[in-house]
């Protein structure tokens, strides 16, 4: 490493985003971006700049240095060397440029009018696009391009009767083009967001307590991704801050379960690089329920060891450690063959949501809907259902884990930025856990 390190990130592209609610188009917007982000390491310091100018950053790079000189932290700080990652051009099938804007509200207006179903009150659709190339360049001698395009829609609902109210919403994202509308079919999805809405109102509450707990795929993936990604995080086991610090080789979970985090997965949080540069490639996160890594930029790497691949920011801020596309692995459970070993219990769908604490290692998460199930069977339909428990124990008490791995995207906050990620996994039979409801 150089005695003054320096990277630059340079970002051009476009947005669009248009919002319709009740059928009124409430928002239209498509503008243009560009800007450079400039770090400097010097000592134990960084020095961080941002601009819209993106030629001749030679003055940048020299503030950069400048503010890095002027903290001037005792302690030296080094960086772990990491794997140079490669330059790559996402594959668009269906360039959302050949459709203009019109259009595009024409097409979001026909998927919320399939939310309009009996029953359904109000609805809200959103399209997000984002085309954009990121150009990364070092002091080290990298030089690395990569242009990607990002298409995603949102559906939502809500039903009321007699001052209940109860809403239901899907979204879909991904890299690459128009063709995610072709792959989601996002009217029958549509119209099943507004039915479940309606469905709800009619649904039983659970009596609050601890039960055999079977959860659906989103709601697992909201689970690893919440309680064991960030919990791995190299920033957070550095801030004291994780229940998983200083257990590298130790059983966190049962055998069955495996999880890892994989950004050269063509799922919502794929990258070909980092936002250091450093190529994408899967981690093992935790193997048969052994914890083997923690997520890392190149700073934590070169402190907690590992592999640094997962620092990320949102346009100009500052890389963080983040996830990318978190998932547990496929067991070889099949569905009916959980529900029989469940037998008795509570089947949870669906997310909305919650919190966790990774350092004092709780969660609580809001499902959108869940089922009583009986004698291996889905009965009755439950709505306000809540799932909660300490996340060493949740893991320990799998016992079985599906082999329908399922990836569903979001965004993830972290540090004041959103950035784009994908949650996975099969249906996962947790032997006990609390189910919050009635009481």
């Amino acid at each position: 490493m150089a005695p003054e390190f320096y990277d630059i990130r340079i970002l051009r592209g476009s947005r669009t985003r248009i919002v319709l609610d009740n059928g009124k188009l409430e928002e239209i917007a498509q503008a243009p971006f560009q800007g450079a982000a400039v770090r400097a390491l010097h000592g134990g310091a960084w020095g961080f700049v941002t601009t819209d100018n993106v030629a001749n950053l030679g003055e940048e790079i020299d503030l950069a240095k400048r503010i890095a000189r002027k903290i001037d932290r005792r302690e030296a700080l080094t960086l772990a060397l990491a794997q140079p990652g490669r330059s790559a051009a996402i594959s668009v099938k269906k360039d959302p440029k050949n459709l203009s804007l019109e259009e595009k509200v024409a097409l979001m207006r026909e998927i919320e009018d399939a939310a309009k179903v009996r029953g359904v009150s109000s609805t809200q659709a959103v399209y997000s696009e984002m085309d954009f190339t990121t150009h990364y360049s070092s002091s080290e001698g990298l030089d690395l391009e990569a242009k990607t395009t990002r298409i995603g829609f949102f559906i939502s609902a809500v039903a009321h009767r007699n001052g209940l109210y109860q809403t239901d919403g899907e979204g879909r994202s991904g890299v690459g083009g128009l063709e995610l509308f072709d792959r989601e079919d996002p009217t029958t999805l549509a119209r099943v967001v507004g039915e479940t809405a309606v469905a709800l109102l009619d649904a039983g509450v659970p009596r609050g307590g601890t039960y055999p707990v079977l959860l659906d795929q989103e709601l697992a993936g909201v689970f690893v991704h919440e309680a064991v990604g960030h919990a791995t995080e190299g920033d957070i086991i550095l801030e004291g801050d994780s229940c998983l610090e200083g257990m590298l080789g130790q059983r966190i979970g049962s055998e069955m379960v495996t999880v890892k985090d994989d950004p050269s997965l063509m799922q919502n949080g794929y990258y070909s690089f980092d936002d250091e540069g450093s190529l994408s490639q899967e981690t093992v996160l935790v193997e048969k329920g052994i914890l083997k890594s923690y997520l890392n930029s190149r700073e934590t790497a070169a402190r907690l060891g590992g592999v640094p691949r997962n620092a990320r920011a949102e346009g100009l801020n500052r890389p963080v450690v983040r996830m990318s596309n978190t998932y547990i692995a496929n067991g070889d459970w099949k569905l009916e063959e959980i529900l029989s070993e469940l037998r008795d219990g509570v089947y949870l769908a669906g997310s909305r949501g919650g919190q966790v604490s990774t350092g004092e290692g709780v969660f609580q998460f809001n499902a959108k809907r869940g089922y009583l199930v009986e004698k291996g069977e889905k009965t009755r339909l439950l709505r306000d259902v809540s799932l909660s428990g300490k996340i060493l124990e949740t893991l320990l008490h799998v016992r079985a884990v599906g082999n329908d791995l399922k990836f569903n995207s979001g965004r993830c906050g972290k540090a004041g930025q959103l950035v784009p990620v994908s949650d996975g996994s099969p249906h996962l039979l947790v032997a006990e856990a609390t189910v919050g409801g009635a009481g």
